[in-house]
């Protein structure tokens, strides 16, 4: 992998950390005790019957949501400490340069399409 694509994959990765905890901070609080967790805020519409349904809806929704993002989020993080340790492209199950067409589709990958492939046959 050349240099220029490692950096243009590095700062992709932190616009899209950025983008993230942009996101999260919209509806959520940082966890003050557990590191790089989020809790979603249990949103206030009203008193009334419709309107205390709409927000365990809205909750609900973002339960999933902020589950899905923290998940990104951990992957980004992780990827961005391998290329830091200069450790990155390199399948975490056999040692192997990752194809770089595979990290540019998805740049937190962390196994070769091989070993991919075998894990997710299983």
């Amino acid at each position: 992998m050349t240099k220029e694509t490692l950096e243009k994959i590095k700062k992709d990765l932190i616009t899209r950390k950025e983008q993230i905890e942009k996101e999260l901070a919209g509806f959520t609080k940082k966890d003050e005790f557990v590191k790089d967790n989020y809790r979603s805020e249990f949103p206030d519409f009203g008193d009334k019957e419709d309107e205390n349904a709409e927000e365990i809806a809205t909750y609900t929704d973002n339960l999933s949501v902020e589950y899905s993002l923290e998940k990104t989020l951990r992957d980004i993080k992780k990827t961005l400490e391998r290329i830091e340790a200069g450790n990155y492209g390199k399948c975490a199950y056999c040692g192997k340069e990752i194809a770089e067409d595979r990290l540019l589709a998805r740049p937190t990958s962390n196994a070769c399409v091989e070993c991919k492939e075998k894990l997710t046959s299983q």
